[in-house]
């Protein structure tokens, strides 16, 4: 209850205007809430509110407030100026707050119903101050808000269960193995059910859960504790896969473990599997798209792993819209234990994140040189670029600057309405060209903000393995693009992966843990992913790569 009421606070505090992060901190504040292990009548007893990540003491009155009376004299305040539908419409990426008060005001749009109904009516379109762009943008985003209610981004997600493991294990020290389970545990980029397995001294209660209302805890024993883990973490599809699996051996798998004749198998993961044949299965390929049968016949991958990588490469630097200078971000870098730093800042034609004049880019070379002289052999910054696609598909520096770069992303960031045909030739000509090393972000979706542009990927990943252009993971947690349901295509049709943080400070950098969970979730090993090669590797690879049509690197 509170924490839906924190959210209708926040709402409404953001129709109200005035400073939008008051609002964004009581948004995150309840998210905050949904994932509370201890109870939080026992939080405001002990006065511990402020423990909760983004609880202040000034939301830590309002929480206090709302429990203990249902309400708040500054929500009863707000909920005079709208009526409750208005609030739906906040949750379609891409509409903000100013525009959900003029369609209230102007057209009376108070549901998401009304909202779809005006927009099929072109209503939208007719109305000063809105018009057609906003119309096709509500139209298109009206599933996304659909699809993506009730889930959080990866990243959050463990921020969220990293505090509730952190809560759980101070208030039932007696609770051991605390271990993240549901759709984080499998890789999942956005998560819908947030959970913990917990193994508790004696079986009290099994099976027993511990239900917030956004954060489940599965308290289990020692002896139960694998068949309670293999159940919590999922898929629903890939433990059916298994129960049937199961049946045709003349076993029985449910929630109690695995039943062979009068043993039970349960108290590891690893053991169920045993017993019915298979090698251990990783949580991230657990979604019953025939990795059953590929563990049969013995042809699981060997997933990446963080430790794969070797480089980081797709990174902003001051010099166009990051926050860090080059050395500073390659310094973090090699603070990191990697070996090499790819720098890829904004081309020209992104005037709108400093993208870089000619000037700027033999200035940055002259940077670059200067610290790889420091860094002699160990480490090394390799000179590349994010380049724009243009919509003729060319990209947007000519050759002989091209050629000044060790490496060259390339990038779609404007004119996603082309059609999918002039959108899908428009990559093709891109990766046909000789100095694209890779692709980034390669549909442009930014999830529950934005789908993808249209465009073939089959034709688009056929076209990157014939022309030796590497497929970007993209590894912010907003992107995560190319979805990992097309990373085995890739991999099938000859393509080499490259985990790209896209990161634009230095905390960004850690992005690259996110692509690493998609592209094992993708099933994708280390073998095929660019930045796993060594510094010696990668440098051998990218002048190979261009000595083979006819440019000494």
């Amino acid at each position: 209850m509170v924490v839906k009421l924190l959210r209708e606070y926040a709402q409404r505090t953001a129709l109200r205007g005035g400073n939008p992060y008051r609002a964004k901190a009581y948004s995150r504040a309840a998210d905050s809430l949904a994932a509370l292990a201890v109870p939080l009548p026992v939080l405001i007893e002990e006065g511990r509110l402020t423990e909760i990540p983004g609880v202040g003491d000034a939301i830590a009155e309002i929480i206090t407030k709302l429990y203990r009376t249902g309400t708040h004299p500054s929500l009863e305040k707000l909920r005079k100026e709208f009526p409750a539908g208005v609030l739906e419409l906040l949750t379609v990426p891409g509409l903000r707050p100013e525009k959900v008060l003029r369609l209230y005001k102007d057209l009376d749009i108070s549901s998401l119903a009304e909202l779809e109904t005006a927009a099929k009516q072109d209503r939208i379109k007719k109305a000063k101050g809105l018009g057609a762009a906003l119309q096709a943008k509500i139209l298109q985003n009206l599933a996304l808000a659909k699809s993506g209610e009730g889930r959080v981004h990866l990243h959050r997600a463990a921020a969220l269960l990293e505090h509730a493991k952190v809560s759980l294990q101070k208030a039932r020290p007696d609770l051991k193995h605390i271990t993240f389970a549901g759709d984080f545990r499998r890789g999942c980029e956005l998560v819908a059910d947030l959970a913990l397995v917990a193994e508790a001294p004696r079986a009290e209660q099994r099976p027993a859960d511990v239900d917030s209302g956004g954060l489940r805890v599965h308290l289990t024993d020692r002896k139960h504790f694998g068949a309670t883990l293999l159940h919590a973490t999922g898929s629903a599809e890939h433990v059916e896969q298994l129960s049937a699996l199961a049946e045709q051996q003349g076993m029985k798998l449910d929630a109690n473990g695995l039943r062979k004749g009068r043993r039970l198998v349960a108290a590891k993961e690893q053991d169920i599997y045993d017993a019915l044949g298979l090698p251990f299965i990783e949580p991230e390929l657990r979604e019953g798209r025939g990795e059953i049968e590929r563990a049969l016949n013995g042809k699981l991958p060997k997933l990446v792993t963080d430790q794969d990588l070797h480089g980081i490469m797709h990174c902003h630097t001051d010099a166009s819209d990051g926050t860090e200078t080059l050395e500073r971000m390659a310094q973090a870098t090699r603070k990191r234990g990697f070996q090499y730093f790819g720098v890829a800042d904004h081309s020209k034609s992104a005037h709108y994140a400093g993208g870089l004049s000619l000037e700027q880019i033999k200035a940055q070379h002259r940077e670059a040189d200067r610290l790889n002289r420091k860094y002699g052999t160990d480490f090394h910054i390799l000179k590349g670029i994010e380049s724009d696609i243009l919509a003729d598909g060319s990209l947007d520096y000519p050759d002989d600057v091209l050629e000044s770069f060790d490496f060259v992303v390339a990038s779609i960031h404007g004119r996603f309405k082309l059609d999918r045909r002039a959108q899908t030739e428009r990559l093709l000509r891109a990766i046909a060209n000789p100095y694209t090393t890779m692709v980034g972000h390669m549909t442009g979706r930014q999830l529950q903000r934005r789908p993808g542009y249209e465009v073939d990927i089959e034709e688009v990943l056929r076209a990157c393995a014939r022309h030796d252009v590497a497929v970007e993971i993209n590894a912010h947690p907003w992107r995560l693009d190319l979805d990992w349901r097309w990373h085995q295509a890739a991999l099938e049709f000859g393509c080499m992966m490259s985990i790209n943080p896209d990161a634009h400070s230095i905390a960004e950098l850690d992005h690259m843990h996110w692509g690493v969970e998609m592209a094992r979730k993708g099933g994708v090993p280390a073998s095929r992913v660019l930045n796993a090669m060594s510094l010696a590797d990668i440098r051998r690879y990218l002048r190979q790569r261009r000595q083979s049509f006819g440019r000494a690197a």
